[in-house]
């Protein structure tokens, strides 16, 4: 059973910084994408931003400029710089993995959530 590992959440101040951290647990023969997706309260879960084990990005216009994905590739983990935190950004924010099981069969993961709370 692969599970992902979330951490990183917190309050911070409007303009301030977070950096979430996941990391899968379990065995996965191959991983082809991680990324982060967010859900505000009353609202559907959206894109943040997701990389490839090529370390092809992709960002919600709503964070480029702002927020940076990253990977370890030895490490398995992916990381989300926030920086220029906005009130808006407040939601929970899930690890997403996709990649093939030990039997080749697609795997799609995801985290638990972390909360990111912004105050003005």
């Amino acid at each position: 059973q692969v599970q992902l590992v979330e951490s990183g959440g917190g309050l911070v101040q409007a303009g301030g910084s977070l950096r979430l951290s996941c990391a899968p647990s379990g065995v996965i023969f191959r991983i082809n994408a991680m990324g982060w997706y967010r859900q505000a309260p009353g609202k559907q879960r959206e894109l943040v931003a997701t990389i490839t084990t090529s370390d092809i990005t992709n960002y919600a216009d709503s964070v480029k400029g702002r927020f940076t994905i990253s990977r370890d590739n030895v490490k398995n983990t992916v990381y989300l710089q926030m920086n220029n935190l906005d009130p808006e950004d407040t939601a929970v924010y899930y690890c997403n993995l996709r990649g093939d099981d030990v039997r080749l069969r697609g795997l799609e993961v995801w985290g638990q959530g972390t909360l990111v709370t912004v105050s003005s």
